[in-house]
């Protein structure tokens, strides 16, 4: 990522500032400005672009392998212990056939930096930080600086992952409200006509409408927009993204990959 701007550090840092939206990005959250983007050098760039291939190969393997589990033409322990502790609710969502090829379509690993490399220690179907990055980026573009992506890359990509739908609804439960600012900003960045953003309670889905899920299914007793967007999304007349599939957002995946017994 190169780093020269146009700019000074202190103009930079001034224009970043200047930049923020009036309602902020994180709810109660202060900043404190860089002068320049995180500078990384080519190899780990060209090692973070080719990233996305590799991890869309983990979910689709993850994927097959639970289901396959579950159906017998697998051992059962890896779906009986990707099931443990859920509740039956979200086991018979998980299982469904209308939910059975559908992977999540915004991937984001969390990735330490390390003296050996990138190092992955989990990867979040629900993650906070789309608008704040692409966010980030325009401004920093803004200031001359060259970032991953573009200043709009970010913004494009999100939009992509809904297809044609004709409305985009942003739901966003009360447990993940920190993060409800920069939603409403990203919508509003993309189309305000088209993408809108909700609260927990939500009842006015349309068919064809397509739904980004901003909670967690471990609260799903306290989203009442919760079982009706499933049901509807079961019946194909919406689409959901991420998937009601609990195992996709299980940390111990990694360690089922690294089971010799699994090879």
């Amino acid at each position: 990522m190169g780093t020269d701007t146009q700019l000074s550090p202190e103009q930079t840092a001034q224009h970043v500032r200047q930049s923020l939206p009036a309602d902020g990005l994180f709810a109660g959250h202060q900043w404190r400005i860089a002068t320049r983007p995180f500078p990384l050098d080519k190899k780990t760039v060209k090692q973070l672009e080719q990233l996305g291939r590799v991890l869309l190969k983990f979910y689709q393997a993850a994927n097959m392998l639970y289901h396959w589990s579950a159906e017998g033409r697998l051992p059962a322990w890896p779906s009986a212990w990707l099931d443990r502790g859920k509740p039956q609710s979200i086991i018979d969502l998980q299982r469904s056939k209308a939910f059975r090829a559908e992977l999540p379509r915004v991937i984001r690993p969390d990735i330490l930096l390390t003296d050996d490399g990138l190092k992955i220690t989990e990867l979040d179907s629900v993650p906070g930080g789309i608008g704040l990055t692409a966010w980030l980026n325009r401004a920093y573009a803004g200031a001359g600086a060259e970032v991953l992506g573009g200043a709009t890359g970010m913004l494009e990509g999100f939009a992509g992952i809904f297809g044609d739908a004709a409305n985009v609804r942003l739901v966003v439960s009360d447990e993940s409200a920190t993060y409800k600012p920069e939603m409403k900003w990203l919508a509003e960045q993309i189309d305000p006509d088209r993408f809108s953003v909700h609260g927990q309670g939500f009842t006015g889905l349309s068919d064809g409408d397509a739904v980004y899920r901003f909670f967690e299914l471990f609260d799903l007793p306290n989203v009442p927009a919760a079982d009706p967007l499933f049901a509807t999304a079961a019946d194909k007349r919406i689409s959901v993204t991420p998937p009601p599939k609990a195992f996709l957002e299980e940390k111990m995946l990694f360690a089922l990959f690294h089971n010799r017994n699994l090879a």
